[in-house]
């Protein structure tokens, strides 16, 4: 016999479990089930390279909820469970165990997979992952005193990991394809800057080199790069981005393209299916069409819309981008999708470990990244939100309170 729910959620992070708890606490009185791949309750997955790998935190500090709030909000968690097929045509999603689910709405909320590396040697003991919890328990069960680490990707997880590493005492390489670290992500100018915090706490780095091989006896003991240069590693943890998860979207004959389709609601070319987090792609005004974001504001804000609309009472998603990141003593926020040639204003002494960059398109406030600087962030969203043109100067000048700016430009 199925057994049938209102609203099946296949995906148990930020996005999937974020919507299950938003339709309880917009008043949903139907029947909802929460259907995740880990054995463990949903967790903060950003806090895993950050305080979870130091070792500062444990993971009952980092659950979005704990146990009896799923029970007393009556919210259904299938834990250690997969989805192996989806069905729009008859409603329902076949567990990996066999069961049959039937459903009214159905959540995608599927995340991504783990790029990995395409190299001779990529399979063997000791390369890691930062994914996912058993990945950083992995990492730091394989943790002894002075390794030498090889860190794949200079992007925010391989950084967070980096600080992480050195802070344990560890010896760290950071290995990239770009000629800077971040460099997907941001401008010169915070890219130069965190480069020069972590050369400063002893990180050193590889930039416009790939990994040619990994080689060892049984194990990873050595990173070959495309320069010839060998490195030796104890450990190494590749953080070189995720794909979509979409095969159980593309086998139900959804639309996907770098992601499952949706529209502005979160709806997915079947109308009681919607697709939310990292594995949707969908309108953004801030990127000037189809996007794939993956940060936990994302994964929130998309889960909200897409409650909002099984509900009834639907709304384009509209929420400003924003980003952040922890590596020693420094915070990195970032608002907005920096596209593009832009100019890159920066307000403050960078030297001083505290400032912001506004980067401006034919004058108007596109993105934001703000060092230290929670004031300049805070009051920077809703330049960049707002796309308020700014005179430089009257942005530059530090004495001069952002939110004071802003209430300048809009009143």
């Amino acid at each position: 016999m199925t057994e049938h729910f209102d609203v099946a959620i296949i995906g148990a992070s930020h996005a999937g479990a974020h919507a299950a708890i938003t339709l309880r606490e917009r008043g949903f009185t139907g029947s909802v089930l929460l259907i995740g791949e880990e054995p463990v309750l949903p967790y903060d997955r950003p806090s895993l390279s950050k305080a979870y790998m130091l070792g500062s935190i444990s993971i009952e500090r980092i659950l979005l909820r704990d146990a009896d709030y799923w029970a007393e909000h009556g919210i259904d968690l299938l834990l250690d469970t997969s989805a192996a097929h989806l069905d729009p045509a008859a409603s329902t999603v076949r567990l990996g165990d066999g069961r049959t689910i039937g459903y009214g709405r159905c959540i995608l909320a599927t995340g991504g997979h783990v790029r990995t590396l395409a190299c001779p040697g990529a399979d063997l003991p000791g390369i890691h992952m930062v994914r996912s919890l058993v990945d950083v328990d992995a990492i730091r069960a394989a943790l002894k005193p002075g390794m030498k680490a090889a860190i794949v990707g200079a992007g925010y997880v391989g950084l967070e990991a980096a600080a992480v590493l050195r802070e344990l005492g560890h010896e760290v390489v950071v290995v990239e394809t770009q000629d800077r670290v971040l460099a997907r992500v941001t401008g010169p100018v915070l890219s130069a800057f965190v480069e020069r915090k972590h050369r400063a706490h002893g990180v050193d780095f590889r930039f416009g080199r790939h990994v040619a091989a990994i080689e060892g006896d049984g194990r990873a003991e050595h990173v070959l790069l495309s320069s010839g240069e060998r490195l030796a590693a104890d450990i190494v943890i590749v953080g070189i981005g995720i794909a979509p998860r979409t095969e159980l979207a593309e086998a139900a004959g959804l639309a996907c393209d770098g992601g499952v389709l949706v529209d502005q609601c979160g709806r997915t070319s079947d109308p009681a299916i919607f697709a939310i987090g990292d594995c949707a792609r969908h309108p953004n005004s801030y990127a000037g069409g189809l996007w794939r974001l993956e940060s936990v504001q994302h994964a929130t804000a998309s889960a909200e819309v897409a409650a909002d609309a099984i509900m009834g009472n639907p709304r384009n998603y509209d929420a400003l981008p924003t980003f952040w990141s922890d590596q020693y003593d420094m915070r990195i926020q970032s608002a907005g999708i920096l596209r593009g040639a832009c100019e890159a204003l920066v307000r403050g002494d960078p030297d001083s470990g505290a400032f912001s960059i506004f980067y401006l398109k034919d004058g108007a406030v596109v993105a934001l990244d703000a060092v230290n600087s929670p004031r300049d962030f805070m009051g920077g969203r809703a330049l960049v939100q707002e796309r308020l043109r700014v005179p430089p100067e009257l942005l530059a000048d530090t004495a001069v309170p952002v939110r004071q700016i802003v209430k300048q430009l809009v009143s």
